[in-house]
């Protein structure tokens, strides 16, 4: 009998730092785009400096995933940590001495961006080495509980700070990361299989995965869905965050706003393992792509900051059931010795178009303003669940747990 989740203390390590640094992410991801706003006045630049954290989505996944199954998983996070760490406190200085400058916030965020994808990776890949196989969808709904408490707290928690002093989320973010290091640090059990010395160029491995993943047609079809869907989610939070302030809410009252979207989806993490085993996997994929173009519409039809919260909660909590079928398939089907390189090639086509979406969505909110990007978003997202509904491989998608890893 596998020791509960609860007692298990490398779990709880990694869990427990991600907690900690995770809300000090949430915390700085408000205080961009306000910090932005506050300064320049400018959508445009806000959507900058989001694609410019997205950026490392498309530049380094591919190279970041086979670096992970080369080098030792806990180091990369500890260095990962450490240097965002240093990043955010760069920024917190100079709001502090009034030197601040878009500019700097692009550097920043373009590194905070590279370094979370090397963490992203590494935690991903060392997961099934502090959890048993049969307590994965578990852990998985946990992960994704964490990351959505903390938009619920990290987001408001963001935009009081920021009223504080616009230094003061930036600082807070910083040490976050250095509660993080110091938590993952005692983590005891090795977090990859014994590795053979190679010596092989790195494209060749990269390539290894990029080829695998290609044969999966499954977690294929799963890696389109992504990348489609990520070129609407990218915009939505900016998109709120220019609706909510043309309703006159407050920035602590849109950092309660976007952090009602972790009330959803705790929610949606609570539930997603007994939906998993309740509910097939294909009527999970394509109804939570049909129920998010339901809720972009409702958001431009939202009359108010209450209705537009409403609206944002209630699509949140499909989120983590999709995510976490999603990820059951991944761990079900990659081994371990390719699990950063698959990890790293999916993400890098799933999220890549994060920054992509980030600016188109910047333009179209100075362009068009808040109503008109969200009917953009629903009609967009309407196309990708049409085709998605017509697809042979997410129709007909077996259970996770009846497959077997593939060589």
């Amino acid at each position: 009998m596998p020791v509960p989740l609860w007692r298990n203390r490398d779990f709880l390590l990694l869990w427990s730092g991600q907690v900690v640094s995770t809300l000090g992410t949430r915390i700085s991801g408000l205080a961009y785009p306000l910090l932005v706003l506050a300064v320049t006045g400018s959508p445009a630049q806000a959507g900058l400096v989001a694609a410019a954290q997205a950026t490392p989505f498309l530049i380094w996944f591919l190279p970041a995933g086979a670096l992970v199954d080369r080098w030792p998983r806990k180091r990369i996070m500890l260095a990962a940590d450490a240097g965002r760490a240093v990043a955010l406190a760069s920024v917190a200085v100079a709001v502090a001495l009034g030197r601040i400058t878009v500019g700097h916030l692009m550097i920043v965020a373009f590194v905070e961006g590279t370094l979370y994808v090397f963490f992203l990776l590494a935690e991903t890949a060392a997961l099934p080495h502090v959890v048993p196989k049969p307590q994965l969808p578990t852990a998985i709904a946990q992960n994704q509980a964490r990351d959505q408490g903390a938009d619920l707290a990290g987001q408001p928690l963001g935009g009081l700070l920021f009223g504080l002093g616009h230094a003061v989320p930036f600082a807070a973010d910083a040490m976050s990361y250095v509660v993080g290091l110091v938590l993952v640090a005692p983590i005891r059990r090795p977090l990859e299989e014994k590795r053979v010395a190679q010596h092989r160029h790195l494209l060749a491995e990269i390539s290894e995965g990029v080829r695998w993943l290609w044969r999966q047609h499954l977690l294929r079809a799963l890696v389109a869905i992504a990348s489609a869907g990520n070129l609407a989610f990218s915009a939505l939070s900016l998109a709120v965050i220019v609706r909510a302030t043309d309703l006159g809410a407050s920035p602590t009252g849109v950092g309660v706003l976007l952090g009602l979207f972790g009330v959803g989806a705790i929610a949606g993490a609570l539930v997603a393992p007994p939906v998993q085993r309740l509910v097939a996997p294909n009527v999970i994929m394509i109804g939570a792509l049909w129920w998010w173009v339901a809720q972009m519409a409702a958001l431009a039809l939202a009359p108010t900051v209450f209705a537009l919260g409403a609206v944002y909660t209630v699509g949140a909590l499909m989120g983590p059931i999709f995510n976490t079928t999603n990820a059951a398939y991944r761990y079900a089907l990659t081994p371990d010795r390719l699990q950063g390189r698959v990890n790293g090639a999916s993400r890098m086509i799933g999220w890549g178009a994060r920054p992509v979406g980030a600016l188109l969505g910047g333009i179209c909110l100075e362009a068009l303003g808040a109503v008109p990007t969200f009917a953009a978003l629903a009609t967009w997202l309407a196309v990708v669940a049409a085709s998605s509904t017509t697809s042979r491989q997410i129709r007909r998608a077996p259970r996770p747990e009846t497959l077997t890893e593939q060589p």
